[in-house]
């Protein structure tokens, strides 16, 4: 490497000018200006296009919409085929450069400015293909009305629900840049994936694939009404295991800061995301697809998001990210469907608890094959009233689901207090899994044993000690991480007993690595810090890490998200998130409207298969 034949004087100076030339508020004007100039460039040539369709003068997109019609687009019409199939290409592409960004804001920190992070670029171009794709599916149906639940734009203009939820879905998503930077003008960044603009971007993106399931209805619905040609079915199965393999993937891509093994938040919050993930995602499928549906769906999600992880793992070189099995959750809702299949809402319900016994029972095992942070007995009992909470909600959304798309919704006055009711249990879940307090009066006492190292590059093992002795009972985690300095390193402490712990290997404490140890007990999470560089876009100064040291244990945030801004007003934050959180509730109550127009205007399509 080159910096180990730099002056260390010098190697000083380049640190600093690194750190220095990392914004912590908003990106710098001239990229906001090119950010801005270049998406209104690509909107006006997708209007353009759009225009030119519409009055007959291009072509182009006649000619794509015929030519998908057949493969994958079998059995719908190219006003369906083509936006699903320009939808899936991009949500790939967008899954890509979200885990190679998070794993680039893991390793480095965060960016220059929004422009020089390479992994922006396939987020930036899958979300407006997600949004092209709606902006396709509305503008292509051109001297027709697709289907009864089409949506009226002028007097001879319809277009078809699906397409406008898939816009929908991607302007949501692209909304979450601006006001990311926004956000980070106000309070600083927030370097999780859990900033409440960071989740618009997985939101909107993992949500569209509810608004392609609405399209594939309304597709299918036109087709059975025409000559067109006849629907192969294991094309249309094939189909459907990608769209509901990608609802699966869309999910679960909230769990990344798990997958990765830093996350910010309690463990019991994983058990419950993957339980709500694969709840709503595999009871749907075994139901709309058939026998296998739930198993076939696993398959695809293992395909994309494992491929995902080989790639930026092996081939960019960046951070692995783990996968959860899901196969045992499938498992589980195959075995429900023969004896209640037919029954769609109780196959839900059953399927949520089977996933969150059973299914959280796989995961245990699993997490320790793979996860860098295994789950623990500390969960127990929780993790499992977590899980079956998640689950459950899942099941029910993921019935009403296929019941909206089949048009056999049940009533508003059931649907309804159902739909709510899963609402209010994922809020209830989320916000228990946030709710963290920090460890007071306990401190923590390191003693260093520095190895071998490159000059200039100093690492160390450590034998921690926590006082008192019993401030950690059964912990989920006491590990010493590093991150941020080109690289991550999670060690989980062995436990010597009376409250001392010692590492398994040696620890980074030098450039601009962030090292420190990490508590999580129950409800209680907290940090003690034993080395941080200098950062002079925050004005925060170097701690050292001495050879032997006390301190308190802090709030974790203080130390994970050190570009935070102090002093801001927390009716501010809470303003703000306010606002985010009525533009989510929008976006969902739009593809539940969605839902339910195909359901009540299109004929009961009857494929119920057990």
């Amino acid at each position: 490497m080159w910096h180990q034949f730099v002056h260390p004087g010098h190697q000083a100076v380049v640190r600093f000018a690194a750190a220095q030339a990392k914004p912590a508020g908003g990106a710098a004007l001239g990229q906001v200006v090119i950010a801005t100039g270049a998406a209104a460039v690509l909107t006006a040539g997708l209007l353009v296009l759009g225009a030119g369709h519409r009055s007959g003068r291009i072509g182009l997109l006649a000619r794509l919409a015929a030519r998908s019609e057949r493969g994958l687009g079998g059995g719908m019409p190219g006003w369906a085929a083509l936006p699903s199939l320009v939808s899936l290409i991009s949500l790939v592409t967008a899954l890509l450069g979200m885990y190679w960004d998070i794993s680039l804001h893991i390793s480095r920190g965060r960016d220059v400015g929004p422009l020089a992070n390479i992994a922006h670029y396939p987020i930036l171009i899958g979300l407006f293909g997600i949004f092209t794709a709606g902006v396709l599916a509305v503008v292509l149906p051109k001297g027709e009305r697709p289907g009864a639940a089409a949506v009226r734009i002028t007097r001879d203009w319809y277009a078809p629900a699906g397409g406008v939820l898939l816009a929908g879905s991607g302007f949501y998503a692209l909304l979450g840049f601006p006001l990311d930077d926004v956000w980070h003008r106000i309070f600083g960044q927030d370097v999780t994936l859990w900033g409440p603009t960071h989740l618009m971007l997985i939101g909107g993106a993992g949500l569209s694939l509810v608004a392609l399931m609405v399209l594939e209805r309304e597709g299918r619905a036109a087709r059975s009404d025409d000559s067109g040609p006849a629907v192969r079915p294991w094309v249309r199965d094939v189909r459907r295991a990608a769209i509901t393999g990608g609802l699966l993937i869309g999910l679960s891509v909230f769990q990344a800061e798990y997958d990765f093994g830093v996350p910010q938040f309690r463990l019991v919050h994983q058990p419950f995301m993957i339980a709500l993930a694969a709840g709503c995602a595999l009871v749907a499928a075994r139901l709309w697809i058939g026998r296998g549906g739930a198993l076939l769906s696993v398959v695809f999600y293992m395909l994309v998001r494992g491929g995902v992880s080989l790639v930026v793992a092996g081939v960019i070189g960046q951070l692995w990210a783990v996968v959860p099995l899901y196969f045992a959750e499938a498992l589980c809702v195959e075995l429900a469907a023969p004896a209640l299949a037919r029954r769609p809402l109780w196959f839900g319900l059953v399927s949520g608890v089977s996933i969150g016994t059973a299914g959280f029972a796989a995961e245990y095992g699993w997490s320790h094959v793979v996860m860098r942070l295994p789950w623990t007995s500390d969960i127990l009992p929780e993790g499992v009233i977590m899980a079956v909470t998640g689950g459950v909600a899942g099941g029910l959304l993921g019935a009403l689901l296929f019941l909206g798309v089949q048009g056999r919704l049940p009533r508003p006055a059931v649907a309804r207090p159902i739909f709510a009711v899963a609402l209010v249990m994922i809020a209830a879940g989320v916000t228990n899994g946030l709710l963290i307090t920090v460890p007071r009066d306990v401190r923590v006492s390191v003693a260093l044993t520095d190895v071998g190292g490159d000059a200039g590059h100093r690492s160390a093992g450590a034998r921690v000690t926590v006082s008192p002795a019993d401030a950690v009972a059964t912990p989920s985690w006491v590990t010493i991480t590093a991150w941020q300095g080109e690289g991550l390193h999670v060690d989980r402490l062995v436990a010597l007993g009376g409250g001392v712990y010692r590492t398994t290997g040696r620890m980074p404490l030098s450039g601009q690595w962030k090292t420190l140890v990490r508590l999580h007990d129950g409800r209680s999470i907290g940090a003690v810090p034993i080395y941080l560089p200098d950062d002079p876009g925050i004005g925060a100064r170097r701690l050292p890490a001495p050879q032997r040291f006390t301190r308190p244990v802090q709030d974790e945030r203080r130390v994970l998200q050190r570009e935070l801004k102090q002093g801001v007003p927390g009716r501010l934050w809470t303003a703000a998130s306010a606002v985010v959180l009525c533009c989510t509730l929008a976006l969902v109550l739009a593809l539940a409207w969605g839902v339910a127009r195909v359901s009540h205007r299109l004929p009961v399509a009857g494929e119920t298969r057990s």
